[in-house]
């Protein structure tokens, strides 16, 4: 009987996720195989001809650099809420979803540039292909603005601590994938166009 109790003692803790983080992951790697397949369509569709040439529109630069310090200030926020330090907290936060915001807008205004070259999301598929990348990843990023809102106001509630992580943990690696997702999008059209 002795034997039975040591073997059911050393038996090994299953690894476990939290079901949130775990649907999270998910969704990432489903919205990570439309873009790889998005981006395996543009070569396949470019090597056909009939392809448009024109200059990405700077501002893709901004709002690179913009998504790049809003991860910085977003990670900040996190090693504020490891350490309870709630005011680092909530200002990273803020500055994080106004950098978001900025994002968007500026990615707003990458259409205007494309439309003041004559590029269209009808007409010639370079035009709709740079309008579905751009358009998919904002809405993707709208919904991590939503994300941002959602996590500000449970940090000005105090509600996220050192001890309840799991909504800021979320919300970090959602940011992150986001902007990583921008970066590789970005070097994409730089390098294939």
């Amino acid at each position: 009987m002795e034997e039975k109790l040591a073997f059911v003692e050393g038996a090994e803790q299953p690894l476990s996720m939290h079901p949130k983080k775990f649907a999270l992951w998910l969704f990432i790697v489903s919205v990570v195989m439309i873009f790889a397949g998005m981006t395996s369509a543009y070569i396949v569709r470019q090597s056909e001809g009939n392809w448009l040439e024109f200059d990405l529109p700077d501002i893709f630069w901004y709002t690179s650099a913009i998504i790049i310090l809003s991860s910085i200030s977003m990670h900040r926020a996190y090693l504020a809420a490891k350490k309870d330090d709630f005011n680092t907290l909530k200002i990273s936060l803020i500055i994080t979803t106004v950098l978001g915001i900025g994002f968007l807008v500026g990615q707003w205004y990458s259409w205007v540039a494309l439309v003041a070259q004559d590029v269209y999301f009808v007409g010639n598929p370079a035009g709709s292909f740079m309008y579905v990348f751009t358009g998919l990843h904002a809405i993707h990023l709208i919904s991590g603005v939503i994300f941002l809102i959602i996590v500000l106001i449970s940090s000005l509630r105090n509600k996220i601590h050192s001890q309840n992580l799991p909504q800021m943990e979320m919300c970090v690696t959602y940011w992150h994938f986001l902007g990583g997702l921008w970066l590789y999008l970005f070097m994409f059209l730089l390098l294939n166009h």
